[in-house]
């Protein structure tokens, strides 16, 4: 078998990384941007639930929680697929962190423009949806696209609830052969060019939704 060969067998799990990846990525992205926006909004008391929210969920070890749904909610009654066992772990703890990168690109909104915009008689609600996100998202870019890439690298923790992304596949394969070395640098190459790709991918988007001007200060 060469190194070739390892690298097709090991690309039979590329879908289910990419996959776990992009679960796990839109989870924390739709929940992380939900809670900054309440943030943003001031509304009595969501304060300290989302800093007990980020607090608690950066704090907790992915695979500890993974755990904790995948084999412990059974024990209530609650059983669901290794797919969304992932979203509730990997993809919440991604969530608190893109909450956090979220609140510091609102505060590099200009106070100024927010002021205009009540000024000319926009609700909180108007100003948050278009002043605010708009420009928001495009600050948070960088931020993304990091905890993406973290998202990525824990996405190995699939293998343990049963999903055969690449890491499976991988030990699947070792076992069979003993050839250890060259399975996992395969691995290696593998998610470095899922990451190559997906970064090229935000680059273009960045470029093409830049604010004019951004690039040149």
């Amino acid at each position: 078998m060469t190194f070739y060969d390892i690298l097709a067998q090991l690309a039979q799990g590329v879908s289910y990384t990419v996959l776990v990846t992009l679960v796990c990525s839109v989870t924390g992205l739709v929940v992380g941007l939900a809670l900054a926006s309440l943030r943003r909004l001031d509304f009595p008391g969501v304060n300290s639930f989302i800093d007990g929210y980020a607090y608690v969920f950066r704090g907790v070890p992915v695979l500890v929680l993974l755990f904790i749904v995948y084999f412990g909610l059974p024990g209530i009654g609650f059983k669901g697929p290794p797919l969304l066992a992932m979203a509730l772990s990997l993809g919440l703890v991604a969530s608190a962190y893109l909450s956090e990168v979220f609140r510091g690109a609102f505060n590099s909104v200009d106070p100024a423009e927010i002021l205009a915009a009540k000024a000319m008689g926009m609700t909180r609600w108007q100003v948050l949806l278009y002043i605010e996100l708009p420009q928001m998202l495009r600050f948070s870019v960088p931020g993304m696209v990091n905890e993406f890439t973290t998202v990525l690298k824990f996405s190995p923790f699939a293998y343990t609830v049963g999903i055969p992304e690449i890491t499976k596949q991988a030990m699947t394969l070792t076992a069979t052969t003993l050839r250890g070395i060259e399975i996992y640098l395969a691995v290696g190459v593998l998610y470095f060019v899922i990451y190559r790709i997906c970064l090229i991918g935000v680059q273009v988007l960045s470029k093409r939704y830049q604010i004019p001007g951004m690039g040149s200060v």
